[in-house]
């Protein structure tokens, strides 16, 4: 089933042939983008009013969706009126999905009203393909867009691939820039092609270049779209440089300040040129020696910098320090989340996940687990090996058998625990690889305290079942293991960093699996020293 959507997409401003910023003789002003087409703009503002005036809600349009015959669509209006009242009360506890399954439009269009354009997004991502079209289509032109940009890329290509190519065109070129590249970074190859095709030569020429930028750049993430101020304005000379160009940036809460070689001299916030006199020069604003970060540098250190330093933009520079864009805090935090998901998974032990959990299918989320089951369950066969070297041991004293699972638990729960605590502390800049020595030291400390505590318990349990003897053997065993796991589990990231592996990557369920064989060794050769066996 196709879903469209009719509406003209918002007047864009060309660029000239080489793609390159306007520069304006009269006030050296540097624009990353261009002057609006004035002729473009009035076509496209025309467009606009037409289309209008045919993207208002048609219910029998939506109808001809869902319904198979014209009767069923008179029945569903019907329906429909006579439930919006209740609908209206119930609207928090009832899903979007649910009013598209029951045909109730009017209470459809009243909940898509009262939702911000996230938890839309939200409703949309628990949706298949056809629900989500259908609800889609019921928005109007302004809050489809600001629902179709909160969307993660799967679930925009899942609604793109329900509409005809004049709706589809027009939704792609309202997004910005980098929410273009966003979603053409996951996208299908064909889909890509569509979209790209789709676009006007300016849209397509930023997109373009930033998709030219390597996987996981800053460059991938950055706003092309930047009103610049030259270095040589005053502040109402500014004032009215960010009036006529700001429509077109995505932001103008920080400006970055040029000389001009476009090369970034420092930055000015919106809020000092509102408070100043009209007649003081920017260079007396200026910040210079600004925070900015290299179009090639990594995104997600980028994004960690903008957290520690409290910024809402970051300057975006080239090789030669010349202004190229703006990373901004929302792209910001979506490069910080995608990362922490990642880390977590790969703690957890599972390859990373970036679709929404309830819109995934059973074998999807099974396929992204198995590789590393998969391992670990080889790894496993350690324990095994090193059960069976220590079987002779075993058959002397039966009881210890008891106490393996009780012992590897320990020591696994504490290696994990140091693990994921290290991973946390270098991710926040915390520990740098140069602690490693400190990290063993209190590492240990800590798990041989944890051991001893844990010690009392473990003998007093020991003694109650199988004697004094074998209780001994638990609690030193505990000590033990509980340091040897605390210290693994602290010194494994630290060394994965050293090496240039994501230290995400030395899962806790890696390390105890790896502490469950070596642990068991300890066990057992305490056992033979105590008990002379």
């Amino acid at each position: 089933m196709s879903t469209d959507l009719f509406f003209a997409a918002p007047a864009r401003p060309d660029v000239p042939d080489d793609g390159h910023a306007a520069t304006s003789p009269e006030t050296g002003l540097y624009h990353v983008g261009a002057e609006p087409d004035c002729a473009s703009a009035g076509e496209k503002r025309a467009t606009e009013t037409s289309a209008g005036e045919t993207s208002a809600v048609d219910a029998s349009g939506y109808h001809a969706a869902v319904a198979d015959s014209s009767s069923a669509d008179t029945s569903v209006r019907s329906a429909a009126a006579a439930e919006t009242a209740v609908a209206e009360q119930h609207s928090d506890h009832v899903s979007l999905r649910d009013l598209i399954d029951d045909r109730r439009v009017d209470a459809a269009l009243t909940w898509l009203d009262d939702n911000a354009p996230h938890r839309i997004a939200d409703e949309l991502a628990r949706m298949d393909a056809v629900h989500a079209g259908i609800a889609f289509r019921l928005l109007d032109k302004d809050r489809a867009l600001a629902v179709f940009e909160e969307l993660e890329p799967v679930d925009q290509q899942q609604i793109l691939s329900g509409m005809r190519d004049q709706s589809f065109r027009e939704l792609v070129e309202g997004m910005d820039p980098d929410d273009q590249a966003r979603m053409l970074r996951e996208a299908p190859a064909t889909v890509a092609k569509k979209v790209l095709a789709g676009l006007s030569p300016r849209e397509r020429r930023m997109t373009a270049a930033l998709l030219g930028y390597p996987e996981g750049s800053v460059g991938r993430y950055m706003t092309p779209e930047v009103v610049a101020l030259h270095c040589d304005l005053t502040v109402d000379q500014a004032l009215r440089v960010v009036r006529a160009k700001g429509a077109h940036a995505e932001t103008v809460y920080t400006l970055p300040v040029v000389d001009g070689g476009r090369r970034l001299t420092g930055v000015v916030e919106m809020r000092e040129l509102v408070l100043s006199d009209p007649g003081t020069m920017l260079t007396e604003l200026v910040v210079t020696a600004p925070v900015f970060a290299r179009a090639m540098d990594a995104a997600e250190k980028a994004a960690r910098l903008m957290r520690e330093t409290n910024l809402i933009n970051l300057p975006v520079v080239d090789s030669e320090d010349r202004l190229v864009g703006l990373l901004t805090i929302d792209d910001a935090v979506e490069v910080i989340e995608a990362a922490d998901s990642e880390d977590v998974a790969r703690q957890a032990g599972a390859s990373p996940w970036s679709g929404h959990y309830m819109a995934a299918g059973v074998f999807q989320l099974a396929r992204y687990r198995a590789m590393w089951l998969l391992l670990l369950l080889v790894a496993a066969t350690l324990t095994v090996t090193v059960t069976d070297a220590f079987e002779a041991t075993l058959a002397q004293a039966a009881h210890l058998a008891l106490f393996i699972p009780l012992l590897i638990g320990a020591g696994g729960n504490a290696g994990a625990q140091a693990a994921t605590s290290c991973v946390r502390a270098l991710a926040v800049g915390e520990v740098r690889v140069s602690d490693l020595l400190k990290v063993i030291w209190r590492e240990c400390r800590v798990g041989l305290v944890l051991g001893s505590m844990l010690a009392v318990v473990g003998m007093v349990i020991g003694a109650a079942f199988v004697g004094a003897q074998i209780a001994l053997v638990v609690g030193i065993t505990l000590v033990i293991i509980c340091g040897w796991a605390a210290t693994i589990g602290g010194t494994m990231p630290l060394l994965a960093k050293k090496l240039r592996i994501d230290p995400a990557v030395i899962s806790a369920p890696m390390v105890t699996t790896l502490v469950d064989a070596t642990g068991l060794i300890i066990y057992f050769t305490t056992a033979k020293l105590v008990l002379g066996i």
